[in-house]
């Protein structure tokens, strides 16, 4: 029962985050004949609904591994294709059409292979490991922001937002284990939940002012969810269902494929993709 809820909590932020990116959507093309965007409310009901997705992506990495969450969230590219045809599949292109179903096939198979819950602790090297890599983008950060490059940004973006899923899953391994909100603050990785998280929304913002939205989002996609699921298995103790190897990945890259095929035949769809 505790896997369903966790795959339904994620399926509701996938949901969330596509009324978000409609929202927002429309408050941005708003803004254009009238007020600014952060007056407008269509844009600021979308950063509200981003917030509850933030908040049930978190519910759902307590219990399912990063790949797993981060695939479905991939999802939402799907769902934003759908509504601007009307949510009539009939609508799409052909092409689109076999992109939707590789995106939620693909998250079936995934979310099929995950093994629910978690190791009782972290190894010892996890959060150090980490919080240095964490550190190291940082560092490259400024490099790749004077080069302007739009798919170099998009990559920047996705780590952020990698970054953030690991931090989330890392810092709550088994029971809770701060009694007071001090003991929250004085864990790092609160810091690097929310430092990643702003990286990636500045990053991918920049990389849709710079280049075509498209293959950026492809290349955030792709990121988001390949990077910090290799990281998760091999550092934090993600798991996958035995025998289901081969199932993950072939879930993993049909999504994917479809994630990218969609962002490459309605490039518009995805402006304002929010996390």
């Amino acid at each position: 029962m505790t896997t369903v809820f966790a795959l339904l909590i994620a399926v509701a932020a996938m949901v969330g985050n596509t009324i978000a990116a409609l929202w927002e959507a429309r408050g941005s093309r708003l803004a254009r004949y009238g007020r600014p965007v952060w007056q407008q409310p269509w844009f600021l009901a979308g950063l509200f609904a981003d917030v509850v997705a933030w908040v049930l992506t978190v519910v759902a990495l307590r219990y399912l591994p990063v790949f797993a969450v981060q695939s479905i969230l991939a999802g939402a590219i799907a769902l934003t294709t759908l509504s601007d045809h009307g949510w009539n599949p009939w609508n799409l292109a052909w092409r689109d059409r076999w992109a939707v179903v590789a995106v939620l096939a693909g998250l079936v198979l995934v979310a099929a292979a995950a093994e629910p819950d978690r190791p009782e602790a972290l190894p010892p090297a996890a959060t150090p490991a980490l919080l240095v890599a964490f550190v190291l983008i940082l560092v490259a950060t400024p490099f790749v922001w004077r080069t302007g490059r739009p798919m170099l940004l998009a990559l920047l973006a996705g780590l952020g937002f990698g970054g953030t899923a690991l931090a989330v899953r890392a810092l709550h391994p088994g029971p809770l284990r701060w009694d007071t909100i001090g003991d929250l603050l004085l864990d790092p990785l609160v810091y690097g939940v929310v430092v990643m998280g702003v990286l990636g929304v500045l990053a991918f913002a920049k990389a849709l002012q710079n280049g075509p939205v498209g293959p950026a989002t492809a290349v955030l996609s792709v990121t988001e969810v390949v990077v910090p699921g290799v990281v998760g298995i091999a550092l934090l103790g993600d798991r996958i269902r035995d025998g289901w190897a081969g199932a993950a990945l072939i879930g993993v890259v049909v999504a994917l494929a479809g994630v990218i095929a969609l962002t490459r035949t309605d490039p518009e769809a995805e402006r304002h993709r929010v996390h």
